[in-house]
C-alpha cells in the first residue's frame, strides 16, 4: 500500500529505541482519554463513537473508506427498487447495550418481529433446523444410519480436549450425520475442510445434541419440530432500509465527525499517526481499528516480520451475494434455507421479502418476492457474474422456492471480499502474536475482523466491542465481552 511520509525526522530513531518504547508501553497502561481515532464505520466503530459521546469524551474522529457507513452490515437498493443486505443479517441480542441502542434509534413499529423458520434441503424434502434434532424427518434408511451414529458417538463420550472441527463433528454426531450434512455443508460455507479448522469457536454456533428429545421424537416426516434452539430463534428486522438502516441512523446522529471517503493506507505506530490515501496525516493517542487484522498489520509501519507473518496466516472467506427479485407474490412463510448439496452454488437462501415488504419495489409483496443467496469462495477466487446469477436462479426454481416460469425482475450481485474469518487451527496462535503487539502500540483491533473471531462476529457483538473499548480508553473499565470465559478460553488454545 502507498505510504506518504510527511515528517521524516520523526522516523530517524533506531530500531532499538522503538523497541524500548514498545516495551515501556506494554508494561504500563497509558492514561485514559486523549485523542481517539476510530477506523471503520461499521457497527463496532459507530458504537464506539456513540459511547464516547455518552461519556462526554469529545476528542474523537471516525474515518470510513466507503461513501456510506455500515461496513458488513450495509444495505443497497438496486436500480429496480429491490433492497439487499450484504449477507444474511438478522437482529437479535445478547447485550442490554445493543437493546438500548436499538430502542433509541427505532420507534415502536419500526422493527418487525419474526419467529425463525429455517430448513435444510435434503434429497427430496425440507428438514427443519437444526438437522441433528430432526433425523426422524429423513428417509427411513438415512434416519436409521444417523441415529445409530449418534448413539455410538454419545456412548463414546465425544471429544476430550482440543480437536480440529472435523474430528469434533465425527465425535459429536457420528459419521452418518457428518456425511449427509455437517461435512458437505461446513466445507461449503467455509470454503475450507473442517479438518483444517479448530473446534474452539463452536459454542452457541453449532446446535448441541438433545439426545433424549431425538430418541422420543415421532417417526413420521410431518412430526412436530424440536424446540427452537439458538439466540436467533426470534429476531427483528428494520421495517425499511434493510439492516443498513441501523448504521445509517446511528451515523446521522453522530454528525460530521464521521468522515466518509477517508481511506487509511498506513499507520505510523511510532509517532501515532495514520496516513490517508490523499497524503493527509492524522494524529491519535489511541487507535480503534475495526477493519481486517491482516490488512492492519500489513499497513502498520514498524511491525516486526514475525508479527506480519502471523497476521498473514489468518484466513477468511469471500461471499458472493446474489439477490434475485421476481414478479411473483411473496407466499413462502419460511425465513431461510440451508443447502449442503454440491449442485447448488449457494449455502443459504434467505426469503428476503418475508423479512420486510419494503425490500421489494413499492412494498408490494402481492406482486414481488425476493431471495438473497450467499455463495462462499476462497480468498482471491474470481467470480463469473453471469454464470453465478444464472446458476442461483436455476437452483431456486429447481428446488421449488420460485415457480419455474416466474419472471425475473432483478438480479443484483455484491462480492464481499472479507465475509467471515475462518477459525483455522493456528488462528489463536497467530492472534496471540499480533494483538498484544498492536495494543502495546496503542492500536486496538476490534469488530468481526479486528478480533478475527467468528464466535463473536454478530452485530450485537460488534456493538458491544465498540462500547467496551470506548469505556476502557476513557474510564479504564475492563472490557466485558473480550474477558468472557468463552472468548478467553478460545484465545488460550494453540
Amino acid at each position: 500500500m502507498p505510504l506518504t511520509i510527511a515528517h521524516p525526522a520523526r522516523l530517524r530513531r533506531n530500531q532499538s529505541a522503538v523497541a524500548e518504547d514498545l516495551t515501556q508501553q506494554a508494561s504500563c497502561a497509558r492514561e485514559p482519554g486523549g485523542r481517539i481515532l476510530i477506523v471503520g464505520a461499521g457497527l463496532c466503530g459507530l458504537a464506539c463513537a456513540d459511547e464516547l459521546l455518552r461519556l462526554d469524551h469529545s476528542d474523537w474522529l471516525l474515518l470510513e473508506a466507503s461513501a456510506t457507513a455500515g461496513g458488513l452490515a450495509s444495505s443497497v437498493t438496486d436500480s429496480a427498487g429491490f433492497t439487499w443486505d450484504l449477507g444474511g443479517h438478522v437482529v437479535f441480542s445478547h447485550f442490554g447495550e445493543f437493546d438500548r441502542l436499538l430502542s433509541e434509534l427505532f420507534r415502536d413499529g419500526e422493527l418487525l418481529r419474526h419467529d425463525r423458520s429455517s430448513f435444510i434441503r435434503f434429497r427430496d424434502r425440507w428438514v427443519p433446523y437444526p438437522f441433528q434434532q430432526h433425523v426422524h424427518c429423513l428417509p427411513a434408511e438415512d434416519a436409521t444410519a444417523c441415529l445409530d451414529g449418534l448413539v455410538l458417538a454419545q456412548r463414546q463420550g465425544g471429544v476430550v480436549g482440543a480437536a480440529d472441527f472435523g474430528t469434533w463433528l465425527q465425535a459429536t454426531y457420528g459419521p452418518a450425520l457428518v456425511e449427509r450434512f455437517f461435512g458437505p455443508y461446513n466445507a461449503k460455507v467455509w470454503a475450507t475442510a473442517p479438518e483444517l479448522m479448530s473446534s474452539s469457536w463452536v459454542a452457541e454456533r453449532v446446535a448441541p445434541v438433545d439426545f433424549d428429545q431425538i430418541l422420543t421424537a415421532p417417526t413420521a416426516p410431518t412430526a412436530r419440530r424440536a424446540g427452537r434452539w439458538g439466540p436467533n430463534a426470534t429476531f427483528a428486522f428494520p421495517i425499511s432500509g434493510g439492516t443498513g438502516e441501523i448504521s445509517r441512523r446511528l451515523a446521522t446522529r453522530l454528525g460530521p465527525r464521521v468522515r466518509t471517503r477517508a481511506r487509511v493506507v498506513a499507520v505510523d505506530a511510532a509517532v501515532r499517526e495514520v496516513v490517508l490515501a490523499g497524503g493527509e496525516r492524522i494524529a491519535y493517542d489511541h487507535l480503534v481499528a475495526t477493519g481486517p487484522l491482516d490488512q492492519l498489520a500489513a499497513m502498520t509501519m514498524g511491525v516486526s516480520a514475525g508479527v506480519r507473518a502471523a497476521a498473514g496466516r489468518l484466513r477468511h472467506t469471500t461471499v458472493a451475494m446474489v439477490g434475485l427479485g421476481y414478479q411473483v407474490p411473496t407466499t413462502d412463510v419460511r425465513s431461510w434455507m440451508y443447502f449442503p448439496q454440491p449442485d447448488v452454488p449457494f449455502y443459504r437462501a434467505t426469503n428476503f421479502s418475508k423479512y420486510a415488504p419494503a425490500n421489494v419495489p413499492g412494498s408490494d409483496t402481492r406482486t414481488f418476492s425476493s431471495w438473497m443467496t450467499e455463495t462462499s469462495l476462497p480468498d482471491g477466487a474470481q467470480v463469473d457474474q453471469a454464470t453465478l446469477i444464472d446458476s442461483c436462479d436455476r437452483a431456486l426454481r429447481r428446488h421449488g422456492l420460485v415457480p419455474a416460469h416466474a419472471p425475473l425482475a432483478s438480479a443484483h450481485l455484491e462480492v464481499i471480499p472479507y465475509a467471515y474469518p475462518v477459525p483455522t487451527l493456528d488462528r489463536d496462535t497467530a492472534l496471540a502474536e499480533v494483538v498484544p503487539w498492536m495494543e502495546a502500540s496503542g492500536i486496538y483491533p476490534r469488530g468481526r475482523f479486528g478480533t478475527w473471531r467468528y464466535e463473536i462476529g454478530n452485530m450485537d457483538h460488534a456493538v458491544k466491542m465498540g462500547i467496551d473499548i470506548a469505556r476502557r480508553l476513557v474510564t479504564g473499565t475492563a472490557e466485558e465481552l473480550l474477558n468472557t470465559p468463552m472468548v478467553t478460553a478460545a484465545g488460550s488454545r494453540s
